[in-house]
């Protein structure tokens, strides 16, 4: 089987889209997913794009993405964040993932990142034990806190 590693093209999107919303469906969020192809496109492919998409081909179809941007770390300078990493469920145990996860590394490498971080749900061993074979460290000390719109109103409004 050939894995073919390359940048996502506009074109791409409606399949990056499609398995944005299958990670939806596995991390148990079905309805969590908001956005659409033309959010993508807006926000991927203008003068100043929010993030960066690496896509897996194999046979010709997009069967994993792995999506990016950069932050900046008060401690650690430039941060590459990997948002998702995500390959098709028939398509994972293949080299799919892999192949993406290291295609990844090598672009914070090429631009000079301080380091590559990630979220990994607490239950989601089968990643957790992936990432940790390939020498990532799991921090546990840290929780996520996030405002959705809803809350940001409110708070606001107060």
């Amino acid at each position: 089987m050939s894995i073919l590693i390359r940048k996502a093209l506009k074109e791409d999107m409606p399949a990056v889209l499609l398995l944005i919303k299958e990670l939806a469906v596995y991390e148990k969020e079905p309805d969590a997913v908001k956005i659409d192809s033309e959010t993508l496109i807006e926000e991927g492919f203008g003068e100043n794009p929010l993030f960066f998409c690496f896509v897996a081909e194999v046979e010709g179809k997009v069967v994993g993405i792995a999506l990016t941007y950069f932050v900046f770390s008060t401690w650690k300078g430039r941060t590459l964040h990997l948002e998702d990493l995500i390959v098709t469920e028939k398509m994972r145990g293949t080299g799919v993932g892999m192949a993406l996860y290291k295609r990844v590394m090598e672009f914070g490498k090429e631009e000079g990142v301080s380091q590559v971080k990630w979220i990994v749900l607490d239950w989601n061993t089968p990643s957790i034990d992936f990432y940790e074979k390939t020498g990532a460290v799991m921090d546990k000390n840290w929780y996520i806190a996030a405002m959705d719109n809803e809350k940001l109103t409110a708070f606001l409004e107060k």
